[in-house]
C-alpha cells in the first residue's frame, strides 16, 4: 500500500519551491501524492491556484485569507480559519505524512492541524533565520510541530538539532529552489520587451513596519533603481504591510514611468533573473534563487535579517536613495562565480527517497532531545 503524502502549498513562492518535490513524490513507487492548495493562492488578482492546477490535480482547497484584509490581526484570523480547514481536509484525505515548507501562516496552520491531530509532519527549509514579520517565530514553531526535517543547509540542520530535534530526524537536502533551474532559459525577447527590457527587477514585500517605513523603502528602491536604467516592479505578496508597499509602489512607478508586472510563473521569474543586472528588494528569492542563477542582489531592510547569504548579496539597512544607488553599482560590478550554501539541485528527489524509506511504526512521540 502506498504511503500518502499531502503536500501543502499556500502561496506562489512556496509552490515554485515545492514543485520538484511534488513531481518526485508523484513518480516514486510506494508514494501517493496529495496536494492541498490554500491561503494566498486563492486571492485575486492572480489566483495562483490556477497555476498549481496547470501542473497537478488539487485534492483539497483551504480558504484562509480574505481579499483586502491585510495585517497581523487578519493573519491571526486566517490562521485559525486554516487550522479548521486543514483538519477537515486531512480527515477526508487521511494522509500518512503532511509536508509543509518555510514559515508562512499556511504552513503553520497545516502543521498545527496535523501535529495536534496525530499525523506525521515533514518540514522543508526549517532551521533558517529570517526576521520577516513573524517568520522567525513561525518557522521554529513549525519545527517543533514536525517529526521529520528537511533543512536546506548544514547550518540550518544544526540549528534544528539545537532546537532539540533528534539527529536521525534531520536530513540536510539542499534547497528545492536549486532544482531544475539549469533547464530554465533566459526570458524570451517578446516577454522581455513587454517588461520594458529592464536592467533592474524589484521584488519587495511588507515587513510589518510602520506605514511610513514601508512606504519609504519601496519609494527609495524604485527611485534608486530607476537611475540605473529600465526597471520592472513585481507585485508584492500578502504579508502585513504589503498593501502599503503595493500602493506606494504603484504611485512611484507611475510617476517615473516604471513598468509594473503582476505574478510571474517560476520559469518566467527565473528567466527574468537571468537577464537583469540585479534584483532589488527584500524577498528571500534574492538570497536563494537569485544567487543560484548568478544574479546579484541588493537586499533592503530587516526582513531577511539572519538568513544565510552568499557574497553576491549586498545589504542596505537605511532607506536612502544614494546608499541604494551605490549598493546597486557595487552588486553589478562584482564578478566571478557565486558560491551559495543551498546545494546544486536534486532536493525533491532526495526528499522523496527519505519519505519512501520511513518506517511505519506509528506517529513518533515528540520528545526534546536535550
Amino acid at each position: 500500500m502506498s504511503r500518502r503524502v499531502a503536500v501543502v502549498t499556500g502561496s506562489r513562492a512556496d509552490f515554485g519551491l515545492l514543485r520538484s518535490t511534488m513531481e518526485a513524490i508523484s513518480v516514486t513507487p510506494g508514494l501517493e501524492l496529495q496536494i492541498i492548495a490554500a491561503g494566498s493562492h486563492l486571492l485575486p488578482p492572480d489566483e495562483t491556484i490556477n497555476e498549481v492546477r496547470e501542473h497537478f490535480h488539487v485534492d483539497a482547497v483551504v480558504e484562509m485569507q480574505h481579499a483586502g484584509r491585510i495585517g497581523r490581526a487578519a493573519d491571526a484570523t486566517a490562521t485559525g480559519r486554516g487550522i479548521v480547514g486543514f483538519t477537515a481536509a486531512f480527515e477526508r484525505l487521511d494522509p500518512d505524512v503532511v509536508l509543509v515548507l518555510g514559515d508562512r501562516i499556511e504552513a503553520f496552520a497545516a502543521a498545527a492541524s496535523a501535529g495536534i491531530g496525530g499525523r506525521r509532519v515533514a518540514h522543508v527549509h526549517g532551521g533558517d533565520r529570517a526576521e520577516g514579520v513573524a517568520d522567525e517565530s513561525m518557522r521554529h514553531a513549525i519545527t517543533k510541530l514536525s517529526h521529520l526535517h528537511f533543512p536546506a543547509t548544514p547550518t540550518s540542520g544544526e540549528r534544528v538539532r539545537l532546537l532539540g530535534e533528534p539527529a536521525d530526524s534531520v536530513h540536510v537536502v539542499g534547497s528545492p529552489a536549486a532544482d531544475g533551474v539549469d533547464a530554465m532559459r533566459p526570458l524570451d525577447e517578446e516577454m522581455f520587451d513587454r517588461l520594458g527590457r529592464p536592467r533592474v527587477a524589484i521584488l519587495h514585500h511588507g515587513s510589518g513596519l510602520t506605514e511610513a517605513s514601508e512606504r519609504v523603502w519601496i519609494e527609495t528602491a524604485i527611485e534608486a533603481s530607476h537611475r540605473r536604467g529600465p526597471v520592472v516592479v513585481m507585485r508584492s505578496n500578502h504579508d502585513p504591510g504589503s498593501d502599503v508597499v503595493e500602493r506606494a509602489g504603484v504611485a512611484a512607478a507611475d510617476r517615473l514611468g516604471v513598468v509594473r508586472a503582476g505574478h510571474l510563473p517560476r520559469e518566467a521569474f527565473i528567466g527574468l533573473l537571468r537577464r537583469v543586472e540585479v534584483l532589488v528588494g527584500n524577498s528571500s528569492a534574492g538570497l536563494i534563487e537569485a544567487p543560484v542563477v548568478g544574479c546579484p542582489t541588493v537586499n533592503l531592510g530587516p526582513r531577511q535579517a539572519g538568513r544565510e547569504r552568499p557574497g553576491s548579496v549586498i545589504d542596505v539597512e537605511r532607506a536612502d536613495v544614494e546608499v541604494i544607488v551605490d549598493a546597486i553599482g557595487a552588486a553589478v560590478r562584482r564578478d566571478g562565480p557565486i558560491e551559495h550554501p543551498y546545494g546544486e539541485g536534486g532536493t525533491g528527489r532526495r526528499i522523496a527517497e527519505v519519505l519512501v524509506e520511513l518506517v511505519d511504526s506509528g506517529i513518533p512521540r515528540k520528545r526534546n532531545a536535550f
